[in-house]
């Protein structure tokens, strides 16, 4: 049995990750490239989509939403983060704008023909909850596409941490057969893929994980301040690659099928 209510025992840090991310949102498009290439994959996922009525679940901002209404879609754009939101509103992302949190949806059942949400899931505190209020807003016929992250991603951070210091650095990621059990009532069809980034420095690295707000742990908390030896220590711990520093990702792709 998979227990899908341990990744985040803290039960009010959604307003923490929101603040998170809206203290990203002016910077986040520059530091997003691996966010932008799993949406890239996702979108090829899903196929050619024209004049239909799509939820971009988890906006941030805007990004793929602006994509999406270029193809001739009508695009809600959801996000728990204000900011966010209000940089894709600035950039006229979407038909509509909803700030609010992708397990209790404001919005109608059977309201939409697509559910779009790329790296969006791993931050909530009930998987099949997600699931099920995603696939809600789906019309017969619809189809709810998705992106996750799985255990083994940042697996290079956790490891040379845990060489420093007996702490907590990265979020727990639930285990890629926790998330097929959470699928498993739909019909649907679910894809692994690594993934692996290099950098020449771990002040990079590092920069990159923080400018996209994801430095904020499940528990509520920030991590904090590291001392130039603590960070020498860390990069001393990290299995050194000829392409540099690597940082790996376990990707899941979903798709949902509702019939």
């Amino acid at each position: 049995m998979h227990n899908f209510r341990t990744l985040n025992p803290s039960a009010d840090h959604k307003p923490g990750i929101a603040r998170r991310f809206s203290r990203a949102a002016p910077h986040y498009d520059r530091y997003a490239a691996f966010q932008r290439a799993c949406g890239d994959r996702l979108c090829a996922l899903t196929g050619p989509v024209e004049g239909r009525r799509i939820l971009d679940a988890g906006c941030g901002t805007g990004w793929f939403s602006r994509r999406w209404q270029a193809q001739g879609n009508q695009v809600v754009a959801l996000d728990l983060s204000a900011a966010m939101l209000g940089f894709a509103r600035q950039q006229r992302s979407a038909e509509a704008y909803i700030l609010g949190d992708i397990e209790r949806l404001p919005l109608a059942t059977g309201s939409m023909d697509i559910v779009y949400s790329n790296l969006a899931v791993q931050w909530c505190d009930d998987l099949p909850r997600a699931l099920a209020e995603l696939h809600r807003v789906l019309r017969p016929g619809g189809i709810l596409a998705l992106s996750t992250l799985a255990q083994g991603s940042l697996k290079e951070l956790a490891q040379a941490w845990g060489q420093v210091d007996d702490g907590v650095h990265i979020n727990r990621f639930l285990p890629q057969a926790a998330i097929a059990a959470a699928f498993a009532p739909y019909r649907h069809r679910l894809l692994a893929e690594p993934y692996r980034l290099h950098y020449s420095q771990l002040t990079d690295l590092l920069r990159e994980i923080k400018g996209v707000g994801a430095g904020y742990l499940h528990d509520g908390r920030t991590p904090g301040l590291t001392s130039r030896s603590r960070l020498r220590a860390l990069e001393a711990n990290w299995p050194h690659r000829p392409a540099g520093l690597p940082l790996s990702y376990r990707v899941v792709y979903g798709i949902i099928y509702r019939d």
